[in-house]
Parts: structure tokens; sequence; C-alpha cells
């Protein structure tokens, strides 16, 4: 366990044996910290030993004393903005939110003080920030008229450890998802590389010089012109799932972009459904579910057994 984090106040160290190199001491007795972010406080003259300035790399000797002093978190350039939140779970490490559609998860022209991590920032009156910055650690997102679960990092800990298991694809993501059509295939992988469209560049395709990506799906019902799938993206690609269905045939319900408007659906029929991932700071394996929202629900209703 880490000391009492006292921001701005030196925490010190006895080295007890010789040998260690000194970032990797920090990032074993001082956990809240990433090792990448400790190297970065080194490095910036944050961490002495025996009063002197030295490098991450540098190997302890024993009796040295090692000091460290954590500095005030950067002002964020995010607004915070009082938005409601639905909070599936929170602790001081990471928070699970389930995101209505038509909110954007991060700032960009035109959304600058009304998005998920404008929301959060007000939120969290115990965020500690990532990177030495005062934000929410987004570590994956969702499209904006995609609905559902999404997990935010608190603090560098946590941000360093979901990143890891996002990029080693540990992180199980199910998605809920209407498509046009009935796939001949009741259980299925596409596998096909996803870049930038050739010649409509605000959309993404199956390009060959893309980035490899691979979305599996299960029919979970059939109805009437539709399926209803459970899908799990191994690999996380803008657009991914809209994309691959669209190459096979199957386009999502009402996706403007990759298929066509549905006159009882306002945006495309996918949700993010299940989280499964170890929690970077206990390595317990947790999982969160969400149900369909009350407009996806309502159109699945309205249609016919297959």
């Amino acid at each position: 366990m880490s000391p009492e984090r006292a921001v701005g106040d030196p925490i010190t160290f006895d080295v007890d044996a010789a040998g260690e190199r000194l970032d990797t001491f920090l990032a074993t007795r001082y956990e809240d910290l990433s090792r990448s972010r400790l190297q970065a406080l080194i490095s910036s003259g944050h961490v002495t030993v025996d009063g002197q300035t030295v490098r991450p790399s540098r190997v302890l000797k024993s009796g040295e004393l090692v000091s460290l002093v954590v500095p005030e978190p950067e002002p964020s350039h995010i607004v915070a903005t009082a938005i409601p939140l639905d909070v599936v779970y929170e602790d001081r490490h990471l928070l699970v939110v389930d995101k209505p559609a038509g909110m954007t998860v991060h700032p960009a022209p035109g959304h600058h003080d009304d998005t998920l991590a404008n929301a959060v920032l007000a939120h969290c009156p115990d965020l500690e920030g990532v990177g030495g910055e005062l934000r929410p650690g987004i570590v994956h997102r969702l499209d904006k008229d995609t609905s559902g679960l999404l997990v935010v990092a608190k603090n560098d800990l946590a941000h360093s450890g979901l990143s890891a298991q996002f990029k080693d694809r540990s992180i199980t993501k199910g998605y809920t998802a209407m498509v046009h059509g009935h796939p001949r295939q009741p259980r299925a992988v596409v596998d096909a590389p996803i870049g930038r469209h050739p010649k409509h560049r605000k959309r993404m395709g199956i390009v060959a010089s893309g980035r490899a990506s691979r979305t599996e799906y299960t029919v979970d019902v059939k109805y009437a012109g539709f399926s209803l799938l459970d899908v799990r993206p191994e690999t996380g690609r803008t657009h991914q799932i809209r994309v691959h269905m669209a190459s096979i045939g199957h386009p999502l319900a009402g996706d403007t972009v990759y298929g066509q408007a549905h006159p009882r659906l306002g945006r495309h029929f996918l949700h993010a459904s299940l989280l499964r991932f170890e929690h970077p700071a206990t390595g317990e394996l947790v999982e969160f579910g969400s149900e369909l929202h009350a407009d996806l629900r309502e159109f699945l209703e309205s249609l016919r057994p297959g």
C-alpha cells in the first residue's frame, strides 16, 4: 500500500537493500502513481536521493533516503459541467457510467462543455488526475449515438492498469446490436482491417492498409427483417462494429452512415451492455451490465418474430 498521499509535501522512503533502480523502487512502494508518471517526476526533479536529483535508472544503495514530492495537478483545459451521470459503480480509482445516446465522450469542435469528460470532472471531487493534469482518464470511447457502459480512470494507477488491459485485449466488452437481415452463420468472426475510407474521409471502411480488426458476433433472436446480436469486439477501432456488420451485408438498424435511417429509430441500434476487467488497484475481476435503453427497447418490442 502507498503512504497516505500528501500532495505537495515530501514523502520519504528508507532504502533497506542495495541494487534496485530508483523508478522500480518507487513503483513498488508508491502504488498511487504509474511507473511512467514516477519516471516523469524523477526527471523533473520531484524525487531526490539523499537530497540530490538523479535519473530514474539510478541504482540505489542501502541506507539512502528517497524523497518524493507529488505536485498539485495542473488545471485541466476541460470545463467542469454539472451534467447528470448514471453511475453504475464508483470508488477512489475508477468510475463506471452508463452513457446515454447523444453524449460525446471527449470535448471536440462543437462540444466544448457538454461531454462525458465535462460531466465526470464536475461529478468527482476526489479526482486525482492523470499524467499530472486534473482530468479524467478516458481509456476507451463510445460513439456519440452508442449508449452503454464506459469505465473512466480517476488516477494514474487506474489509468495505467486499465490502458494495459485494453492494449493486451484482456478486457471483455459486450454489445447488443440489431442488424438488418439474418446472418447466414449463427455465430462468426469478422476479421477485416479497418481504416479511413479512401473517398469519404469522415467514414471508416474495410481498407487493405488499415489496422487489424476482429469482431465476434452471435445471433440471439431473429425478427422479421432483423436480427438481435451479442457482439464481442476483440479490437477497438473507430466504428468497428458498424463497419464490420455493414461489410457482411447486415448494417446496424438506424445507422445513417453505414446503412440507412429507420422511421422508428433516432440513432443506430448499438448498446454497450457488458464490461468485465481486472480492477487495477485490487486485482479483483469485476463485471458490470447494462440493460437496453428505452428507445432501443421500444424498437425491439415493436418487431415481429422472424
